[in-house]
């Protein structure tokens, strides 16, 4: 029942930290995990989570680097291949010789061979850390796509140099040669190992069709066990797991495009599988993390050896280590490549510098450091050791988070990625796509007619994007059509009511128009408004449910169909009226808004005078469509995720979606009949 109890606690927390995440944009998503982690551990039910180092990385980390060797775009890999070994090893090996002696320096009571260890912990860049964080500044594409790659691989150089240090702290003797080749079999085998199981398993699933076993369920179990079978396999050989699993997505990857086996269903269901799954890893990660700081942090300022001002001022001075060798050594190497921009590019130099983010992989190894030395002694100075990983681990997330956004700048100034209006019409093209897809997806024999409706309603927005006028609004311009939208829902209210007080409608008729006007309400606000919107609409289904007298019969519904609509084109038509004569906003708005209104008083008057409406594909359509405009939403959070886009661009392209959801609702009301 514990267990059950932090599981729950960890999964709230996430759902916690997007919510706050959207409320203060500013503060990258893995700070607010770190702080609610740490924030946990303060509560009455003393919810705690020890690490386990082996587990965490086989749980966590071969999922996440399996998928994130899916993703990124190999052609690119393949292209920045030196400056990425440059880093994933040169700049390892570096770190682990001069930050080593250095750190001992600084830090006599720690053993050169234990400070060794801790320069190789510290030496690589955590692969989520980076991409949570770089995701979200725009960095330029190089720069991106090279600190991807670094990620990648720098794991197992690092932790392969942390391994032959520990031995040389616990047993005193350390050979060159020796580590040389373990790194190169370690790294090298897990590599093959992970392309070799991977090709087998790609060929087990195509065995499995053959045989007539087509089940998306299946294949896409398939997919998700793989990871934690090559990570598995490769580390009980004595190979580099972490290297298994980015071999593996990186195959997987190239069967997905030259092979034609998976069908859309399988990807389909495939994308949605992961996509949960990495949120759900990604801000664990994050969460568990900073359920380990307090204890950390108790351990070294609870202890009278230490002098915490001195603890402090060690990690800056390491973290200021490790960023300085990282730009000597980018400097330096630059002179053989120039993979992040032309030469003596300092502004490059330095967002790659800064970009080093450490994260929960240090930690990982940190706790993996031995209690006891080989003659039993305790380990020297161990609980230093972790403090001082998760204080540089802290640093270098608080620190990248501030100061890369001030240097990356906004999403148009990224040098080699896609800028402005540019990158808003490809987003906004996929994003319908996607939405498209959906539709596909959710065919079956009763609703085909209704889908080449939402399809054929979607291919036109595609081809009428370049005459849209919503890219050119600004943000004024669009908060004017928001109040005026909201304005035009208060007058058709008032028309309500007067139709209620002149006996032209009843309580029910009004009751079914409240609840279609908020709901277009929800569509069209803010997100503090909508709250209270979303409150006051549970509030108000509970009170029906219990009071089904109130509640009407659907074949009454049906029969009075017409009744509605005449009632809806009679208060749109007032709600026109008076915004006609509105002189609070320019009238650029007041004319979109007005548009509207004709438009949809048009289309009702048509509903009217058809002999026989098909109600039944009207329902279809107005949830294909629904279906159509959550999807496009998805997609375009995943492109601003992933970077394509800035939040501004977002914005502009999610009130776009905002304002076609209010038309759906607005003309395709039908359902809101049987609300």
């Amino acid at each position: 029942m514990e267990l059950f109890l932090v599981v729950l606690v960890l999964l709230l927390l996430l759902a916690g930290s997007q919510v706050l995440q959207r409320m203060l944009p500013f503060i990258p998503l893995p700070v607010i995990q770190v702080a609610l982690g740490g924030a946990v551990v303060y509560l009455p039910w003393h919810i705690h989570a020890h690490l386990e180092p082996e587990l965490f990385f086989i749980l966590f980390i071969a999922p996440l680097l399996f998928n994130d060797g899916k993703r990124t775009p190999r052609d690119e890999l393949w292209r920045l291949r030196l400056p990425i070994l440059l880093l994933a090893v040169g700049l390892v090996f570096l770190t682990v010789i001069a930050g080593g002696y250095i750190i001992h320096a600084m830090i006599p009571v720690i053993p050169l061979a234990a400070a060794f260890a801790l320069a190789a912990i510290l030496s690589p860049t955590d692969a989520v850390a980076v991409s949570a964080i770089a995701s979200r500044v725009h960095l330029p594409q190089n720069i991106h796509r090279l600190l991807e790659g670094e990620s990648l691989m720098n794991d197992a150089s690092g932790l392969v140099a942390f391994k032959f240090a520990i031995a040389a702290a616990v047993t005193g003797t350390f050979s060159l040669w020796t580590a040389s080749w373990s790194f190169l079999v370690i790294s090298l085998g897990g590599l093959l190992l992970g392309a070799l199981l991977a090709v087998a398993i790609i060929w087990i699933r195509m065995a499995l069709r053959r045989f007539g076993i087509e089940d998306a369920s299946i294949h896409v179990l398939i997919q998700i066990v793989t990871p934690f079978i090559l990570f598995y396999v490769a580390e009980h050989a004595g190979l580099s797991g972490i290297l298994a699993a980015v071999a593996g997505g990186i195959v997987h990857a190239i069967e997905q495009d030259r092979s034609g086996f998976t069908t859309i269903e399988q990807k389909f269901v495939s994308e949605i599988t992961w996509n949960i799954i990495l949120f759900v890893m990604n801000g664990l990660v994050f969460v568990l993390l900073g359920l380990q700081i307090p204890d950390i942090l108790h351990s070294i300022f609870s202890n009278l050896a230490y002098n915490n001002y001195r603890a402090v001022g060690l990690v800056l001075l390491i973290y200021v280590l490790l960023i300085a060798l990282r730009f000597l050594w980018l400097t330096v190497s630059e002179r053989l490549t120039t993979p992040i921009g032309t030469r003596n590019d300092w502004r490059a130099i330095t967002l790659t510098s800064l970009s080093g983010i450490r994260g929960a992989i240090t930690l990982a190894g940190a706790f993996t450091i031995p209690l006891v030395l080989g003659s039993g002694a305790p380990f020297p100075q161990r609980d230093l050791m972790i403090f001082l990983a998760a204080g540089v681990i802290l640093v270098s997330l608080l620190i990248a988070s501030i100061a890369l956004p001030l240097l990356a700048g906004q999403p148009d100034e990224a040098e080699g990625g896609l800028a402005g209006r540019d990158a808003e019409l490809r987003v906004q093209k996929e994003a319908i796509k996607a939405a498209s897809q959906a539709v596909r997806l959710a065919i079956d024999d009763t609703n085909v007619h209704s889908a080449a409706i939402v399809i054929a309603d979607n291919d036109q927005r595609l081809s009428d994007i370049k005459r849209s006028e919503y890219d050119r609004l600004s943000r004024k311009a669009r908060d004017e059509e928001l109040y005026l939208r909201k304005l035009g829902i208060a007058e058709e209210r008032k028309c309500v009511q007067l139709l209620r007080e002149q006996g032209e409608i009843g309580a029910e008729e009004a009751t079914v128009l409240d609840n279609m006007f908020r709901n277009i309400e929800i569509a069209v606000s803010k997100r503090r408004h909508i709250f209270y919107l979303l409150l006051y609409s549970l509030v108000n289904r509970v009170i029906s449910f219990f009071r089904p007298s109130v509640r009407k019969e659907d074949g009454w519904k049906v029969k009075n169909r017409k009744a509605y609509i005449r009632m809806r084109a009679t208060t749109a038509a007032y709600a026109l009226q008076k915004l006609q004569k509105n002189e609070s906003c320019a009238d650029s708005s007041v004319n979109r808004v007005c548009g509207h209104y004709r438009y949809m008083i048009h289309m009702l008057n048509n509903k009217l005078t058809a002999p026989n409406p098909d109600d039944v594909v009207e329902e279809q359509v107005q949830s294909l469509r629904m279906l159509s405009i959550q999807a496009e939403r998805e997609a375009l959070q995943l492109f601003y995720q992933q970077g394509h886009i800035g939040r501004q661009q977002l914005n502009k392209l999610q009130f776009q979606v905002s304002m076609h959801e209010a038309e759906v609702l607005d003309v395709n009301w039908g359902n809101f009949l049987q609300a």
